[in-house]
């Protein structure tokens, strides 16, 4: 089965591809797709919706589309459904992990959560899955695999950043992995 994720991540397509091998996933740009879908909502589900009914609309077909936040319960949930623009725009990572190590220099409450929602819209129909992975923030950057705030996300459980893990290791327990198998099961349910 052939299924669009809609994103111009090249990382994140990749982690997606390595945990559904039985599906053929194809991002934006495999489509035809380059232009820059505005992510204007003020909640993730609601700039998944947004990516997802872009490509389904203007394109015709199946797909699904992602969007995930870091909430650092020190900050409110900041930087939530805005972590990927946090220090500003053009994204970047970098800035992005300095910013968060700087507002969280003197605070000992470190905990966070990452929040990852799909918007499916298959035959017509769209369907959620949502999965969180919590943890805390690291002091510095730890691990050079990964994307995002990786270097510095410890999830609970573990001693090692989700940037110091595998693919197989992060996406087994990590916030997309959870959504991503919510996806597999209901795809391999209406599969058959």
């Amino acid at each position: 089965m052939k299924i669009v994720f809609a994103t111009n991540n090249a990382n994140k397509l990749e982690e997606v591809k390595a945990m559904l091998p039985s599906y053929e996933i194809v991002g934006l740009k495999d489509i035809g797709c380059f232009e820059d879908i505005p992510e204007t909502a003020d909640t993730l589900e609601g700039n998944a919706k947004i990516k997802a009914d872009y490509i389904t609309t203007h394109y015709g077909l199946d797909c699904f589309a992602d969007d995930t936040g870091l909430e650092v319960e020190a900050l409110n949930g900041a930087p939530g459904v805005y972590s990927a623009r946090y220090a500003g725009e053009p994204s970047n990572a970098e800035k992005n992990i300095e910013k968060l190590l700087i507002e969280l220099k003197n605070e000992y409450n470190r905990n966070a959560q990452f929040t990852t929602v799909i918007v499916l819209n298959l035959k017509g129909i769209q369907y959620i899955f949502k999965g969180m992975c919590e943890g805390e923030i690291l002091t510095q950057k730890h691990g050079k695999k990964g994307f995002g705030y990786d270097p510095v996300f410890k999830p609970n459980g573990y001693i090692t950043s989700f940037a110091q893990m595998t693919m197989d290791e992060k996406g087994a327990i990590s916030h997309r992995g959870k959504a991503v198998k919510k996806l597999i099961a209901f795809l391999n349910s209406t599969s058959n």
